[in-house]
Formats: C-alpha cells, structure tokens, sequence
C-alpha cells in the first residue's frame, strides 16, 4: 500500500524550489520545470506554494522512486501567480515545515484552482511580446 498523500500546503522561497526542481530533474521525474527556465521567470524574493495531489510509482520504471505529484503556485516574475506541476520525494517534502494555519492553506488551494498555468503564460507572454509561443523545453 502506498504512504497517504499529505493534505496540506508547504511555502517554499525560490532557492528552496530551485533545489527541489534539481532533486526531480536528477531522479528523471517527469513533472518538473526545467531550472534554468525557473530562474529566469520566477521572483527571487517570492514565496510558492507545493500542494499534493498525487501518488506517482511509475510501475514500468522500479528504478524510479515514489514522488508525491504537487501541484505548485509559483510567483513570476510579472508578479503573478502561475500553475505548474513538481514530483517531490515523500521525505523531501515530509522535511519542508509546516508554517501555514487551515484558513490560509484553504486560501492557496483556491488560489491553485483558479491560477492560469505554466504554458498559458508562457503562450500569452510570447503573444504579448509578438513572439513564438511554444515553450523552450518542448
């Protein structure tokens, strides 16, 4: 039986993310941002936000770690906040602290649930700027 999935919301500055984006590129995790990308658009000094949802075992890859699927709240560096998926090793995730009240974490997983994502941006962005809008790692 799989570990339960964590109900909560955990804060993340944008180095503590950079790290976890590391940690899943070198595992293979198939939902990540590259890092680059993420330290050319994120805000430097802005908080995100990692809420699970998922209980990702890749069967067809035993090799492959168990990752929680979070979903992720990151704040651009336009100042909005943008929808992106982040595999996360249970423990990883399990070391990060607990900092948020009920009532706010309440608050961030509506946020999560009305925020545009990643490549909608991304797309209006490039619109915005006349330019390509297909997304640099595709």
């Amino acid at each position: 039986m799989p570990p339960t999935l964590p109900r909560t919301v955990r804060v993340v500055d944008t180095a503590q993310l950079l790290g976890l984006a590391q940690e899943a590129a070198m595992h293979g995790f198939s939902q990540r941002l590259p890092v680059d990308w993420l330290q050319e658009h994120l805000a430097t000094e802005a908080k995100h936000y990692l809420f699970p949802t998922l209980v990702q075992r890749l069967t067809h890859r035993p090799e492959v770690p168990l990752q929680w699927r979070c979903q992720q709240l990151l704040t651009v560096s336009t100042g909005e906040q943008i929808l992106g998926l982040l595999d996360v090793l249970p423990h990883t995730f399990d070391r990060l602290p607990e900092t948020l009240d009920t009532a706010s974490k309440k608050h961030i997983v509506s946020r999560i649930e009305r925020a545009v994502t990643v490549r909608e941006w991304v797309e209006r962005m490039a619109a915005d700027a006349g330019g390509d809008p297909t997304l640099s790692w595709d």
